[in-house]
């Protein structure tokens, strides 16, 4: 995947993740919040160590 397609889906996984414990916060939860950002943290993570996976070519 072309950087450029990983930094925008970064950023929105930042966005979705932030506006949830925003939210999660204000209806007093107190552990959800913290799920979604280190939900987020490890989906952005994955995306940048994980490698595709390959066609082999013959």
């Amino acid at each position: 995947m072309p950087v450029k397609y990983k930094l925008l889906i970064s950023f929105m996984v930042v966005i979705a993740a932030a506006v949830t414990f925003y939210f999660q916060s204000k209806a007093g939860e107190a552990v959800t919040p913290w799920v979604a950002l280190g939900l987020g943290a490890f989906m952005i993570f994955s995306m940048w160590v994980f490698p595709e996976e390959q066609k082999k070519k013959k």
